[in-house]
């Protein structure tokens, strides 16, 4: 067995007992290594200590919890493993700035730390080649665009902080709410049939400390409308990252964040880097919808 493996081990392990007691001695044992040795590994491959990871973990069930307003605030905490109301408060509140209660009256978008998957990092497929794990298939190919592809939409300053690095920064989830905006206003685009729709962070105005990110849909070359900001996928050559989640839910959240950071080190291990824009595609943003793709604006190194 690999030594990641045997982190993965323990990471499937405590998902399925993300409200029981855990303790660094059953982990261990999972995953045949001494608790020196397994919390060292640990911390290497998953770049959080073993509690405070677990912390994180029942703190995104709990936020999941709470979209149910029938269930008591205390209930939730302990089936997600704290001690107590208060415990919980804490820690909640440490990681997206607000406390369950305030969560619950004004719910938003939350950032959250996912479960790794560690097999993403010791794979490296082929172009054309899927690859299938934990739920994501995914698919790298090159595409060359001869035209650019015009899109009208809205625009957001997002903060780096709470945001990055994808599936690891805890807070309000800022490029969410962007999304959610365009939604409400994009039935005011002229949109073509059947164009697709695109969201991307980019730093060109963006003040210090922040990026901006758009999220729009696709229009005719030349569509311009002043309610609404312009913005065009260069023509050039691209690698395209495609890939699919079991749920729409999944597609925007989990399965993005490991696409983004897979095809980065894809792109490492083929010695290709990218420009700094690399906007994620949608064909169907209908919730049904579970595939999409990253368009990569590769270079040489």
């Amino acid at each position: 067995m690999h030594a990641w493996e045997a982190i993965q081990k323990t990471l499937d392990y405590m998902e399925e007992n993300i409200g029981n007691e855990i303790t660094i001695e059953q982990l261990s044992k999972i995953a045949a290594l001494s608790p020196f040795y397994y919390q060292r590994l640990f911390s290497r491959l998953v770049k959080k200590p073993v509690r405070e990871y677990i912390k994180l973990r029942r703190l995104a069930h709990a936020s999941e919890m709470l979209q149910d307003g029938r269930t008591r605030i205390l209930d939730i905490a302990l089936d997600c493993g704290f001690g107590s109301h208060e415990t919980f408060t804490r820690a909640f509140k440490n990681a997206y700035g607000m406390t369950p209660e305030q969560y619950r009256a004004q719910p938003v978008l939350l950032n959250q730390f996912d479960k790794p998957d560690l097999l993403l990092d010791y794979t490296m497929i082929d172009e054309g080649v899927p690859l299938i794990s934990d739920g994501l298939v995914l698919e790298l190919n090159r595409k060359t665009l001869a035209q650019p592809i015009s899109f009208l939409g809205v625009t957001g300053f997002v903060p780096i902080e709470g945001q990055i690095p994808l599936g690891e920064a805890t807070g309000v989830d800022v490029p969410g709410e962007v999304w959610e905006r365009f939604h409400r206003e994009k039935h005011m685009i002229p949109r073509i049939k059947g164009g697709r729709e695109a969201g991307v962070a980019y730093f060109d105005d963006a003040p210090a400390g922040y990026f901006t990110y758009f999220a729009g849909a696709e229009v005719a070359p030349g569509a311009h409308d002043d309610r609404f900001t312009a913005w065009q996928l260069p023509a050039r050559e691209y690698i395209v990252c495609g890939f699919e989640a079991e749920n729409f839910e999944q597609l925007v959240t989990v399965a993005i964040n490991k696409a983004v950071k897979y095809s980065g080190r894809w792109l490492e291990q083929h010695h290709l880097t990218m420009d700094e824009y690399s906007p994620e595609v949608y064909y169907d943003s209908t919730p049904e919808s579970t595939y999409m793709e990253l368009w990569l604006p590769a270079r040489t190194i």
